[in-house]
């Protein structure tokens, strides 16, 4: 067995762990932009509704 470096050591005993977080972050910023869709619709969904219902009648 080889004696590393401290330099070595230490970069392998430390170093972040960072293969899954790229996916991580891609996930909640889906789950944000769904919770914001979400609340508009709720929000303005009935507003939406009658005006394509006043479309429909003028039709």
């Amino acid at each position: 067995m080889q004696i590393r470096d401290r330099k070595e050591v230490k970069t392998m005993l430390f170093a972040p762990k960072e293969k899954g977080q790229g996916l991580v972050e891609y996930a909640l910023i889906l789950v944000l932009v769904a919770v914001v869709v979400i609340v508009i619709l709720a929000l303005l969904g009935p507003a939406i509704g009658n005006i394509f219902s006043n479309i429909v009648n003028r039709i």
